[in-house]
C-alpha cells in the first residue's frame, strides 16, 4: 500500500521540490535543541574542571577519571539503550533519557567527593549515548528526500553550539555561582526542554511504518498530513522479521577491511578529539592564562566545531566525503601540535582554538557519513550504533592518558605533539572505508550521514 506515499523531494511534484512545512522546522529545531542540551552536559565538566581541582584538591588523574566517566557511559547508552527505540519509539526513549539527564544534572550539582560526580557523570554519558542516536534518527526521518544528510548536519551542529554557550555562560557566571550553580542552570535548562519535547516532537515515521504500535495509521496519517504529504488508506506490510542485524553481519560480503579501518579510525580520532574538549581549559590555565580567558578558549574550540561539522558535510557532497574527511585530519594533526607551542598570546590561542575544533570535529562527523554509506539499510542502524560504540573507546582512553601524562609531568608541546599523531592515522583510514568494488568517492547526496557523536 505504501505506493500511495510519494517521498515528498526526488519524486514528488516538480513545482515543489520540498515544502519546508511547519511541522519540519519545528522538528529539525527540537533536534538541535536536544543536541545543543547534549553539548552542554557532556562539555560542562571541561569548564568546571580547574575550580573543581581547586576545590577538591584533584590530581589530573583524578580528574581524567571524571572526564572519561560520562564518554564510557554514552559507549554503554550507544550500544545498549538506543537500541530500545527500535523496539518501544524514539519518541518514548527521548523523553525518558531527557528526564533522567534533567535529575542527574541536579543530583551531580549536590555531589560531595569525586566518587559520587564519576557515578552520575555515568549515568549522564549512558543518557546523551542514547539520546544522540535516537535525535540524529528522528532528523533523517523528517528530511525530504535527497537531503538527509544536510537535516543531520544541522541537528547535529546543535552540540558544538551548546558546548559553546554553556563556555561563554560558564566564564561570565561561574565566579558569581560556583560549579555547583553551573550544574544546576544546566538542569534547569533541560527541565525547560521538556515540555517543549512533549508538545512538538512526533514519534518517528518509519518507526510507525515498520513497528506498527497500536493506533499506528491514524498517528501516521496525521504526521504526513502536517507534512502536506497524502495519507495512507493502509500500512505498508510490516517488514519481516529479518535476521538479527548482528556484528558478523558488518563484517560479511568485503566488509571487514572497511569495518576494521572505520572502527579503528574513529577510535583514534575520538581519543584527541575527546583530550582536547575535557583538557584545553585546564591546558590554557596551566598556560598562564587567566581562567575566564581560558573558558573562552574551550568554547572558541567547540565554536570551530559547529562551523566545521556543517561545512565538511557540505564540501563531502562536493568533493567526496572521503578526500574532504583525510585532509580535514592531517591538517587537524598540524594545528594541534602548532598549539602546545603557543601559550603567551590569547589571539593566537583563540584561532588556533577555532581551527582545532573546524578541522577535528568537523573531520570526525565525516565517518557519520562513511559508516552510513559503507552499510545496507538493513544493518545501517547497528553500523552506526557499533562504530560509534567502539569508537567511545578512544573518547574514554584520550582524556584518561592526558590525566596520566600530565600527571607524569609531560611538557604541552611534547603532550600536544603525542596527539597529533593518532589524527593523521585516522585521516589515512577514512581513505579505506569502502567496500570492495566501489567506487572511490564516497559523498553524493544520497548518503545519509548520521552523525551522533
Amino acid at each position: 500500500m505504501s505506493h500511495h506515499h510519494p517521498m515528498t523531494g526526488d519524486n514528488a511534484d516538480p513545482q515543489t521540490p520540498w515544502r519546508m512545512t511547519p511541522l519540519r522546522v519545528a522538528v529539525i529545531m527540537v533536534c538541535f535543541l536536544l543536541n545543543a542540551i547534549d553539548g552542554m552536559d557532556i562539555v560542562i565538566m571541561s569548564y568546571i574542571a580547574p575550580v573543581l581541582r581547586q576545590e577538591w584538591q584533584l590530581s589530573p588523574e583524578a580528574l581524567g577519571v571524571v572526564f572519561s566517566a560520562s564518554l564510557a557511559g554514552m559507549a554503554a547508552g550507544g550500544l545498549l539503550v538506543a537500541p530500545l527505540a527500535d523496539r518501544l519509539g524514539r519518541r518514548p526513549v527521548i523523553l525518558c533519557v531527557l528526564a533522567v539527564i534533567t535529575l542527574s544534572m541536579l543530583a551531580s550539582s549536590q555531589a560531595r567527593n569525586i566518587t559520587e560526580l564519576a557515578i552520575l557523570r555515568g549515568v549522564i554519558g549512558v543518557s546523551v549515548g542514547a539520546f544522540l542516536a535516537c535525535v540524529a534518527a528522528i532528523a533523517a526521518d523528517f528530511a525530504p528526500a535527497g537531503k538527509k544528510a544536510l537535516f543531520v548536519a544541522i541537528a547535529v551542529s546543535g552540540y558544538p553550539f551548546g558546548a559553546v554557550m554553556t563556555g561563554l555562560s560558564s566564564a561570565h557566571f561561574m565566579h558569581l555561582y560556583g560549579w555547583h550553580g553551573m550544574l544546576i542552570g544546566a538542569s534547569i535548562v533541560s527541565a525547560i526542554a521538556f515540555p517543549i519535547v512533549l508538545l512538538v516532537l512526533p514519534e518517528s515515521i518509519d518507526f510507525l511504518k515498520s513497528a506498527q504500535p497500536r493506533d499506528a495509521l491514524p498517528r501516521l496519517n496525521r504526521i504526513l498530513q502536517r507534512l502536506g504529504e497524502p495519507v495512507l488508506k493502509a500500512l505498508p506490510p510490516k517488514p519481516q522479521k529479518t535476521e538479527r542485524a548482528s556484528v558478523a553481519a558488518l563484517l560479511a560480503q568485503g566488509r571487514t577491511i572497511p569495518t576494521l579501518a572505520l572502527w579503528t579510525s574513529i577510535i583514534l580520532v575520538f581519543m584527541t578529539f575527546y583530550f582536547l574538549v575535557s583538557w584545553i581549559t585546564q591546558l590554557s590555565v596551566q598556560a598562564g592564562l587567566p581562567l575566564e580567558s581560558a573558558i573562552y578558549a574551550g568554547a572558541v574550540f567547540n565554536l570551530g566545531g559547529f562551523f566545521g561539522t556543517l561545512s565538511i558535510g557540505f564540501l563531502g557532497l562536493r568533493y567526496g566525503l572521503q578526500k574532504v574527511t583525510f585532509l580535514a585530519l592531517c591538517m587537524g594533526a598540524v594545528v594541534v601540535a602548532v598549539f602546545g607551542w603557543v601559550n603567551t598570546s590569547l589571539v593566537l590561542t583563540l584561532v588556533l582554538a577555532f581551527c582545532a575544533g573546524f578541522l577535528t570535529n568537523g573531520g570526525f562527523n565525516g565517518f557519520y557519513g562513511l559508516s552510513a554509506v559503507l552499510y545496507p539499510v538493513e544493518i545501517r542502524s547497528t553500523g552506526i550504533g557499533w562504530a560509534m560504540g567502539v569508537g567511545r573507546l578512544g573518547a574514554v582512553a584520550g582524556p584518561l592518558a592526558g590525566g596520566i601524562l600530565i600527571g607524569m609531568g609531560l611538557e604541552t608541546p611534547v603532550l600536544m605533539m603525542v596527539f597529533a599523531v593518532p589524527l593523521v592515522l585516522s585521516g589515512l583510514g577514512a581513505l579505506w572505508v569502502r567496500e570492495r568494488g566501489r567506487a572511490g568517492v564516497i559523498g553524493t547526496a544520497t548518503s545519509v550521514a548520521v552523525p551522533v557523536k
